[in-house]
C-alpha cells in the first residue's frame, strides 16, 4: 500500500482509536457539565449584587460627621467612602496596596479588629429582625473565590435564621456583609456552578493548577467531540442504507441511539465544549493589549477630595427627596465630586462651583469626553450617547454570571484610534468606567458569551423562549453524553472480563 493511502487510514484510525478511548471519561465529564449547566441557568454562583447592598444599608443621618481631611492623615488614600452598612457610620478608607480600614465618622476612633460580635452587628443590620449565629472566620471556601473578596479577608461568617437560612460573610477590614448565599443556593450550587467549573480542584482565588486542569480538560473534550462527529458521518450512509434498511450501522439499542443522537447534537455539543474551553481565556488571547488608564481619566495624583462637610451634602440631596445610604469621594479629570447612592441604587452627582454646592443627575457628555481622552494615548475616534443596549454593553439575570453588573442606561460608547480600536462604556449617572472592550476581547465575546450562553439581545429578550430552547438542546447533549457513558462502560467491562479469561488459572 502506498503511503498517500496508508496515512489517511492511519489517521482515520487514530480518530477511531481517539473517540473511543479518550470518550470513556470525556462522556462522563460532558454529562456532568450538561446537567449542571442546566441548573445554571435558574441557579446562579452565590454574589451581592449593588442593588442587593444597597438596598440593606442604612440610611446616613444628618449627624456632626467629621470631614474627609480629619480622618484620611498623611497616607495615599485612593478610595473615601462614607455609610452605616456596619451598624453605626463608618468613613472606608483604601491605600494605594488595595487595603481597606475604617475610621468612626463622628468620633475619628478606629474600631477595634472584628470578632464575632461585630459580625453578628453588621448582620443584624444587614437582615434585621432576625435572629443569627456568628461561625467565625474563614480565609476562603467554596462560595468566596471571588478575587474581589481578597481585600476583606479574612471574612467573618453568620448563619442567619430567616426562611432562606441565609449564610452572610461579613468584612474583617471594613465590618459590612460582603457576600451572602442562601441554603438553596447553597445547595443547588453543587450541582450547578461549582459542580460545572470543577470548583473541587480550586483551593485559592489564583490557582494556575485549576485553569490550566479545566483548559486540559475543556481541549480534550473538544478533541473527543470533533473526533466523534467524523465518525459519526464517516459511519451514516447519504447514498444508499445499510443491508437492514438503516442509515447507520448499529442494531437497536445503545450504540446505535449514540450515533443519532451525536449527529442530532454534535453541532451544539462541540459548540458549547469550545465555547468553555475559550471563557478561560488560554493563554491570554483575549486580554486587552493596552487597559484604560483610569488614573488619568480621574486626573488628580494624589487624590484630591471635595471639601464640603457631610452634613450639608446630605440636607441639599434631602431638600430633593433623595435619602442617601452611601457617600463616595471621586475625582473626574482632576475635579473633585461626590457620588451619592440610595437604597434603590439611584445616584447623584455632587460638585462645588464659586463657593456653591450643586447637584445633578447625570454629568455633562463634554464634560465625559474631556476627562476620557486621557483613557489612552490614541484619539478619540467617536462617541455615542446610547439609551439602548448593544452588543457588548448589556444586562443579564441576576443567577448568571455578569448578573451583578449594573449595566445601567444612558451610557456614553467612545471609540479610540488605537491598534485594538477600543470601545469604552462610561455610565453617565456616575462618571464610572462601565466596560472597555478592544478588538479581541470582543472576539471573546462571540466565543464565549455568545456560543456558550446565547445572550444576543433578541434571545435575551425572550426569557421564556431562550431557556427552553437551551434547556432541550442541554437535555440532547446530556443523553447524547449518557450513552457514550454507558457504551463506555459496557466496553470496558468486556475488556476486563476477557482479560480475565485469559490469564492463567
Amino acid at each position: 500500500m502506498s503511503s498517500h493511502t496508508a496515512l489517511p487510514a492511519r489517521l482515520r484510525r487514530w480518530t477511531y482509536l481517539v473517540h473511543r478511548w479518550c470518550g470513556v471519561f470525556g462522556c462522563l465529564l460532558m454529562a456532568l457539565w450538561f446537567a449542571s449547566g442546566v441548573v445554571m441557568l435558574f441557579v446562579g454562583y452565590p454574589k451581592l449584587s449593588q442593588w442587593q447592598r444597597l438596598q440593606a444599608s442604612p440610611a446616613l443621618a444628618d449627624a456632626p460627621y467629621l470631614s474627609p481631611a480629619q480622618v484620611m492623615g498623611q497616607g495615599d488614600v485612593t478610595r473615601l467612602v462614607l455609610n452605616a452598612a456596619s451598624g453605626q457610620p463608618r468613613y472606608g478608607l483604601r491605600d494605594a496596596d488595595g487595603r481597606w480600614s475604617t475610621v468612626d465618622a463622628v468620633t475619628g476612633r478606629i474600631p477595634a479588629a472584628l470578632d464575632d460580635a461585630g459580625a453578628l452587628r453588621s448582620a443584624h443590620v444587614f437582615l434585621p429582625g432576625v435572629s443569627a449565629h456568628a461561625l467565625g472566620a474563614v480565609w476562603e471556601d467554596r462560595w468566596t473565590h471571588s478575587r474581589a473578596l481578597d481585600a476583606h479577608r479574612p471574612l467573618r461568617q453568620v448563619q442567619m435564621d430567616d426562611a432562606a437560612r441565609t449564610l452572610l460573610y461579613v468584612s474583617s477590614a471594613t465590618g459590612a456583609v460582603v457576600m451572602q448565599a442562601t441554603l438553596g443556593e447553597r445547595a443547588w450550587n453543587f450541582v450547578g456552578a461549582w459542580l460545572h467549573w470543577l470548583y473541587v480542584f480550586k483551593n485559592q482565588p489564583v490557582d494556575p493548577v485549576w485553569t490550566w486542569t479545566v483548559i486540559g480538560l475543556s481541549a480534550g473534550c473538544v478533541l473527543v467531540a470533533c473526533s466523534g462527529i467524523l465518525v459519526g458521518l464517516w459511519r451514516w450512509r447519504f447514498s444508499r442504507p445499510y443491508r437492514s434498511g438503516s442509515r447507520s450501522p448499529f442494531a437497536a439499542g445503545w450504540m446505535r441511539w449514540h450515533h443519532l443522537l451525536g449527529l442530532s447534537f454534535a453541532a451544539v455539543t462541540l459548540t458549547w465544549i469550545f465555547s468553555g474551553l475559550m471563557s478561560m481565556n488560554p493563554l491570554g488571547i483575549f486580554s486587552a493589549s493596552v487597559a484604560p488608564d483610569l488614573a488619568a481619566y480621574a486626573g488628580s495624583t494624589p487624590a484630591r477630595h471635595l471639601a464640603l462637610a457631610p452634613q450639608s451634602m446630605l440636607r441639599a440631596l434631602q431638600a430633593q427627596g433623595f435619602t442617601a445610604v452611601e457617600l463616595e469621594w471621586r475625582n473626574l479629570d482632576g475635579s473633585p465630586y461626590v457620588l451619592a447612592r440610595d437604597a434603590a441604587d439611584r445616584s447623584r452627582i455632587i460638585t462645588q462651583s464659586e463657593g456653591q454646592l450643586q447637584v445633578a443627575a447625570q454629568w455633562p457628555r463634554a464634560r465625559l469626553e474631556s476627562a476620557a481622552a486621557h483613557l489612552y494615548r490614541a484619539p478619540l475616534a467617536s462617541s455615542q450617547w446610547l439609551t439602548a443596549y448593544d452588543s457588548y454593553y448589556y444586562r443579564r439575570d441576576e443567577q448568571s454570571m455578569m448578573g451583578g453588573s449594573e449595566r445601567r442606561l444612558p451610557v456614553l460608547m467612545l471609540q479610540f484610534a488605537d491598534a485594538g480600536r477600543s470601545q469604552v462604556y462610561i455610565d453617565v449617572a456616575t462618571g464610572q468606567v462601565e466596560l472597555s472592550v478592544d478588538r479581541a476581547q470582543r472576539v471573546g465575546r462571540w466565543l464565549f458569551s455568545l456560543l456558550h450562553s446565547w445572550d444576543l439581545r433578541p434571545m435575551l429578550a425572550i426569557a421564556w423562549l431562550r431557556q427552553t430552547v437551551l434547556v432541550v438542546l442541554s437535555a440532547g447533549g446530556l443523553l447524547l453524553a449518557v450513552s457514550g457513558v454507558v457504551i463506555a462502560w459496557r466496553r470496558t467491562r468486556r475488556s476486563l472480563r476477557a482479560r480475565r479469561a485469559s490469564e492463567p488459572a
